[in-house]
C-alpha cells in the first residue's frame, strides 16, 4: 500500500470512529432527555443541542427520534439477553449461575437507570416492528433466569421460576427510584441480598 492510500484509509477510520462516537453521544443525550421529559417532549433540537450538534446534524446518524429510541431498547434487551446468557452459561453450579444474573442485572440497574425509565414510560411509542423485537429479546431473558432457577430447585414449576424473575426484575429495577441520592455501594448490597434471598426461598404451597 502506498503512502497516499495508507492516508486515505487512516482518514477514514478517523472518521469512522468520528462517527461512532457522536453516535454514542446522541443515545446517552437521548436516554438522559426521554428519562427526564419523556419521549414526546424531546425534539430533535434538543438531543443535536444536548450532543453538542446541530438539529438537522442528528439525521447524519439517525433517520428518526424514533429510531433512537427503538436503538436503545432494542440495544439495552439485546445486551441484557446476550449478557444474562454468558454469566448462566458460566455459573459453577445452578446457585452460582443465579448469583451471577443478579449481580449482573444489579449492574445494569446501576448503570442505565435512565434506560429503565424510557422502558417503563415510552415503550408505547416504539415502532410495532421494534416493539415486537424488545417483547422477545425480553421473553428470552426471562427464560435464561428460568432455566437456572428450575435448575436450582427441580420440583418448582416453571411459571413459579418466571414469575420468580419477573418479580426479580421490578426489585432491581427500582434504581431509578431506589439508587437516587443513596451510596451505590449499600444499594446494590441491599438489592443483590434481597433479590438471592427472594430467589431461593421455598415456594410450595402453603401449610
Amino acid at each position: 500500500m502506498n503512502e497516499a492510500s495508507e492516508k486515505q484509509k487512516n482518514e477514514g477510520t478517523h472518521r469512522g470512529r468520528l462517527k461512532a462516537e457522536r453516535r454514542r453521544q446522541l443515545l446517552r443525550a437521548a436516554a438522559r432527555l426521554f428519562a427526564d421529559r419523556g419521549f414526546r417532549a424531546v425534539s430533535i433540537e434538543d438531543l443535536g443541542a444536548a450532543a453538542g450538534v446541530s438539529g438537522p446534524a442528528v439525521y447524519r446518524h439517525f433517520p428518526s427520534k424514533e429510531s433512537i429510541l427503538a436503538e436503545l431498547l432494542v440495544g439495552v434487551s439485546q445486551r441484557l439477553l446476550y449478557g444474562g446468557a454468558a454469566e448462566a452459561a458460566a455459573g459453577s453450579s445452578p446457585r452460582d449461575a443465579l448469583e451471577r444474573l443478579v449481580t449482573f442485572h444489579t449492574d445494569f440497574a446501576l448503570r442505565d437507570p435512565d434506560l429503565i425509565r424510557v422502558q417503563d414510560r415510552d415503550f408505547a411509542s416504539l415502532p410495532p416492528l421494534q416493539a415486537r423485537a424488545v417483547r422477545r429479546l425480553q421473553r428470552a431473558y426471562v427464560e435464561v433466569w428460568v432455566e437456572v432457577l428450575v435448575r436450582l430447585d427441580p420440583s418448582s414449576p416453571v411459571s413459579v421460576a418466571r414469575t420468580k424473575a419477573q418479580a426479580t426484575f421490578g426489585l432491581l429495577n427500582s434504581t431509578p427510584h431506589s439508587a437516587a441520592n443513596r451510596d451505590a455501594d449499600v444499594t446494590r448490597s441491599v438489592l443483590e441480598l434481597m433479590a438471592v434471598a427472594a430467589l431461593v426461598s421455598p415456594t410450595g404451597p402453603p401449610g
